[in-house]
């Protein structure tokens, strides 16, 4: 391409509108809490939809790399989102969990706190919203997808969902702690069966925090196996279309594709997987990711 051809064709990508996009932080009162959440409203798609409603990983939050990127992305490609952070039992918690704070949140929390922003989403006015998970948020989102029969849910978005097998948490304990799992889950559940579920253990190895507290119903939520925190087994219980998306190089969700892809037709249910990609699908890949979700959302 010549000199004078290429600046042409500057000059008139530069004439082409951006889409006009309005932020802001938002906030919804709940069981005594308040719920924060980021706001991007696309012009000619907000209200109306698809709407994307992000949920974050495991102690994590709203505006994390890979939640913040990606709606700058949705907002290039004239789609509005709402990227929520769960309260994980804090009111308006910002930022990331600090582990010194005692743990009383369960991982089942999250699906009343999705349902609620999903209410203050059709309350604005959204007719169409597409749910959108990443890693636990994932089977979170997937869990409350396949739970919840309401027509607003137009599709379902699983980026580097999480998985599981019996099994898994213990082995995931001893390797992370050097010490097994089942003494202090029999404890836990002990507390619970006594009618005491807030009873705090500690100092405790919990999920990636050294030397905290975390009640009893928290430890057994997040540590028992239970096979609805497997993502894609919940997938068939899913109404909507299903996008499930995975980074080659993940090495912290590993086996997604493999219980993925007898899932995935194509059509109701579908699998990409984006060459090199890690976790947090840095850089290009998330570009990636925004290009499938838009695709999924021009159906």
């Amino acid at each position: 391409m010549s000199y004078r051809i290429a600046a042409l064709a500057l000059a008139a990508a530069l004439l082409v509108p951006a889409p006009a996009l309005f932020a802001e932080e938002v906030e919804l009162e709940y069981q005594g809490l308040t719920l924060n959440g980021n706001l991007k409203q696309a012009e000619g798609n907000w209200p109306q939809g698809p709407v994307l409603l992000m949920t974050h990983g495991t102690l994590a939050h709203n505006q994390m790399e890979i939640m913040a990127t990606l709606q700058t992305l949705f907002a290039e490609r004239g789609l509005s989102s709402l990227a929520i952070s769960l309260s994980l039992g804090l009111d308006d918690r910002q930022g990331m969990y600090d582990c010194a704070t005692p743990h009383r949140h369960r991982h089942a929390d999250a699906l009343g706190e999705i349902g609620a922003w999903l209410s203050w989403l059709k309350d604005q006015g959204a007719e169409r919203v597409a749910l959108l998970g990443h890693s636990r948020g994932g089977s979170q989102t997937a869990r409350f997808a396949a739970d919840t029969n309401d027509p607003a849910i137009t599709a379902v978005v699983l980026i580097a969902p999480q998985v599981w097998a019996d099994g898994y948490a213990a082995a995931d304990y001893q390797k992370r702690y050097k010490t097994g799992l089942a003494p202090l889950l029999a404890e836990a559940q002990a507390k619970i069966d006594a009618g005491e579920p807030d009873a705090m253990l500690g100092p405790i190895g919990f999920i990636y925090c050294e030397d905290t507290q975390a009640s009893a119903a928290a430890f057994v939520s997040y540590n028992s196996d239970d096979m609805r925190m497997d993502s894609p087994s919940l997938i068939p219980g899913i109404q909507a279309p299903v996008l499930v998306i995975a980074g080659s190089a993940d090495t912290v969700v590993e086996g997604l594709v493999e219980k993925t892809e007898p899932l995935a037709d194509g059509e109701r249910v579908q699998l990409v997987v984006i060459d090199g990609a890690d976790h947090f699908f840095r850089d290009l890949y998330a570009e990636e990711i925004a290009d499938a979700v838009d695709e999924l959302l021009a159906d």
